[in-house]
């Protein structure tokens, strides 16, 4: 039986896209550094997720880190790379419960090698989940290709 708390399933949308932008803007507004922004939305991220397990939504496509944050201060690249490690080595076990296929928009290749290698096993360990389906797009941009698996 459903929860006559939660929408009808009709209406619940199968595929939700979340731009993460202004993180940085929200940490210098209240006098944190940039990078505690970003740490921030990746909180509100976890809570995003379990939402949208609730409520049924199929596809989830988060848009982390475009090509053009390359251009960024290094040290805010450096730690942009950081989070991304640490979420994944906090997050993976816990996703991966829950039913949840983590997928890569973009390019790894220009990822460092350690961090490639935890995108790949993420992407490997949840491949068979299908409880959501989660779109990581980082260093994603035109003309970009995925390192999806291919379903055929």
């Amino acid at each position: 039986m459903s929860d006559p708390s939660l929408p009808a399933l009709e209406k619940v949308p199968q595929h939700v896209a979340i731009i993460m932008d202004g993180n940085g803007r929200w940490a210098i507004q209240r006098g944190l550094p940039r990078l505690a922004g970003h740490k921030a939305g990746t909180e509100n991220l976890r809570r995003v997720i379990r939402s949208t397990v609730e409520f049924g939504v199929k596809y989830l496509t988060i848009y982390a880190f475009s090509t053009e944050n390359w251009g960024r201060p290094p040290e805010e690249v450096q730690g942009l790379m950081l989070i991304l490690q640490d979420v994944i080595d906090r997050e993976l076990n816990e996703l991966h419960k829950e039913g949840v296929q983590l997928r890569h928009i973009g390019r790894l290749e220009r990822l460092d090698p350690k961090i490639q290698q935890k995108v790949l096993k993420a992407i490997e360990l949840t491949r068979n989940n299908d409880r959501l389906i989660l779109n990581v797009a980082f260093n994603y941009g035109g003309g970009m290709r995925s390192s999806w698996p291919s379903r055929r």
